[in-house]
């Protein structure tokens, strides 16, 4: 398929510099030969993002949201998916013909496929598990960590331990857990160590913020590390996970992931995969270079 139709899309977030996002749409527009389609990375607060999107004209097909955005991005749109509501934050904004915005969680099922692919959970969801349901535990208590929740439901977990910093965070997921249908067990960051008794570790705090975790951790045979940082990598606690013999997934597997669907819905097109997967890998090895 090819098309000359001037597209916009771009990720929105503070600070964004760093992001790897263009790198991976403007991969697959070139491969899909998508050659009137941009995307560009644009720094924007919480606060700016309502009047810049409303300045945004019919040009514009999508948006991808990072932080601090996630929740803004849900409030603004006129629909949103399922998951997303469930979730309380969104990372993609698909412009719908009548000039309205469509909110959607794509971190939810990229998490879910890089999880499952690293062997946790279910090939059909929670309704239909058979096997006993993973225990999954989920450190931190921000936007990424609601997508992990959700990932959670729907790899088949009924019970999610929370590792927060602080008590506060942690009642902000109850909601969340709810409407999911997940039981919330709460942990201090103290004890955080005994929580990783677990068959999924999900790691969704800032950078050097579990680093000393590495240390600390007696690592359970089997259990599958997901830490949501790609920059820089390994992280501590992947390296630590890593020595242990077990499988890691990183924040770049998710970057992917979750760009593959937003690539979807704002040009409907097939994604392709290859060809963003390895304009990612180059631009990761560069960096780290």
């Amino acid at each position: 398929m090819q098309t000359t139709s001037s597209r916009r899309a771009a990720v929105l977030g503070k600070p964004i510099a760093h992001s790897l996002s263009p790198v991976i749409h403007r991969a697959g527009f070139a491969a899909a030969s998508l050659t009137g389609w941009t995307y560009e990375a644009i720094e924007c607060a919480e606060a700016e993002l309502p009047g810049l999107v409303a300045g945004f004209g019919p040009e514009w097909a999508g948006l991808s949201l990072t932080m601090p955005l996630k929740e803004a991005a849900l409030k603004l749109a006129t629909s949103a998916t399922p998951a997303a509501i469930a979730a309380g934050v969104a990372n993609t904004l698909v412009r719908q013909p009548d000039g309205a915005w469509h909110a959607d969680n794509t971190d939810i099922p990229g998490m879910v496929r890089v999880l499952r692919e690293a062997g946790i959970g279910t090939s059909t969801g929670r309704h239909a598990v058979k096997e006993a349901p993973p225990r999954v535990t989920v450190l931190g208590g921000g936007g990424t960590a609601r997508a992990a929740l959700a990932a959670a439901a729907e790899l088949g977990a009924e019970v999610v331990t929370v590792v927060t910093r602080r008590p506060e965070a942690r009642a902000e997921l109850e909601p969340v857990a709810g409407a999911l249908g997940l039981k919330l067990e709460g942990a201090d960051w103290a004890g955080a160590p005994a929580a990783f008794d677990a068959e999924a570790v999900i790691s969704t705090v800032p950078k050097g913020a579990a680093d000393h975790l590495a240390g600390e951790v007696t690592w359970r045979p089997g259990t599958v590390l997901f830490d949501a940082l790609y920059d820089p990598w390994p992280t501590p606690l992947a390296a630590s996970a890593a020595a242990a013999g077990l499988a890691v997934v990183s924040g770049l597997d998710l970057l992917l992931a979750q760009a593959l669907s937003q690539f979807e819905q704002f040009t409907g097109v097939e994604a392709p995969e290859e060809a963003m997967r390895s304009a990612l890998d180059e631009a990761a090895r560069h960096r780290a270079g």
